[in-house]
């Protein structure tokens, strides 16, 4: 059963290694592919969304001047008016931290902004949630993009691994934020918590409490720190926190193909099964047999583009880039992200 989480009297600060690093501006989209999301590979790209409007117009100040009294989601349970969460982000600190945004999806709250986040950054193309043939609720074209702001101290209420097994890409805008990551294996070190077992109970992954959580000694931590261009890309399943350094603007989006299809397929299956054991085979049935479609129409435009340029439809079903796909911001999407 979780606990109230106490205060330890000694911490360790834990040993860690630097998280890989390369230049966007040299990466092809296929090595990205190839050696790092289908290698389940963390890696922190530089230099990316460099033509992004956001990049130059992106400053709390002009969010507190643009939105001004706007209400905005914080958290799960928690809204706020623009321009209050923005004063208490600036006023924010190590010793106080102010509150960090998390869940305001920008096709719902905030639809004005989704031109100055493109073109697509083409390394967090969300791939399969991009096609139109995927159920209505996971089709997202803009990869569920999703705002992150906060203020010095700030962080994400809990490590965590993405939910339905997926990929994560956060691309910072703003300001400087530190990322820590573990790697899948070492999950047993990392105390999930019983309830919600993609969220950890361990309060402080670098300031350790090693009294107790005495565990976290066997795992290797991984951290870095992004600035204005640089993303990071987590595999499905590597536990990440996020610290903000100064005031951080940043967005996420979420990615599944072939990499980490089989994952999604179990976690929304064993979803499923609350509502019914028949809606859950139904479900399975259908995910597997989407699968071996869209594997078919991927591997045609891989093997043979010409031909699959000719006959249109394999690009539009299956786009296999953010230069195949619609522009997300030029259509209002009218899913809702459940919020509990």
């Amino acid at each position: 059963m979780d606990t109230d989480l106490a205060e330890a009297p000694t911490r360790v600060n834990a040993p860690w290694l630097p998280i890989e690093r390369t230049d966007g501006r040299t990466l092809s989209y296929d090595d990205f592919l190839a050696r790092y999301m289908h290698g389940a590979r963390p890696v922190v790209i530089t230099g990316v969304a460099a033509d992004w409007p956001a990049m130059r117009t992106w400053t709390p100040e002009n969010f507190k001047k643009r939105f001004g009294s706007k209400p905005v989601a914080i958290g799960y349970d928690r809204d706020m008016p623009f321009d209050q969460f923005i004063d208490e982000v600036l006023a924010s600190s190590a010793d106080n931290p102010g509150p960090y945004m998390y869940r305001s999806f920008l096709h719902e709250v905030l639809p004005e902004l989704l031109p100055d986040v493109m073109p697509q950054n083409k390394f967090a193309f969300p791939r399969r949630h991009s096609s139109p043939l995927m159920p209505e609720k996971w089709r997202r074209p803009d990869g569920y993009l999703k705002l992150l702001i906060g203020g010095v101290g700030s962080k994400f209420p809990v490590m965590h691994f993405d939910g339905e097994n997926s990929h994560a890409g956060i691309t910072q805008i703003y300001g400087d934020k530190e990322f820590v990551i573990f790697a899948p294996e070492d999950s047993p070190y990392l105390y999930p918590r019983k309830a919600f077992p993609n969220h950890s109970l361990v309060d402080d992954p670098v300031s350790q409490d090693r009294e107790r959580f005495p565990l976290l000694a066997k795992a290797t931590l991984y951290r870095t720190i992004l600035k204005p261009g640089d993303m990071i890309f987590v595999p499905a399943r590597w536990w990440h926190a996020a610290r903000a350094l100064s005031p951080s603007i940043s967005v996420c989006t979420n990615m599944l193909d072939s990499s980490n299809w089989q994952g999604f397929v179990r976690e929304v299956v064993a979803d499923a099964t609350r509502t019914s054991a028949s809606e859950a085979k139904r479900l399975e049935d259908r995910l597997k047999m989407l699968d071996k479609v869209l594997t078919r129409l991927e591997k045609l435009q891989e093997q043979s583009p010409a031909l699959a340029r000719a006959l249109v439809l394999p690009r539009v079903l299956a786009p296999l880039s953010a230069e195949s796909a619609p522009d997300p911001s030029r259509r209002q999407l009218n899913i809702r992200i459940p919020t509990a």
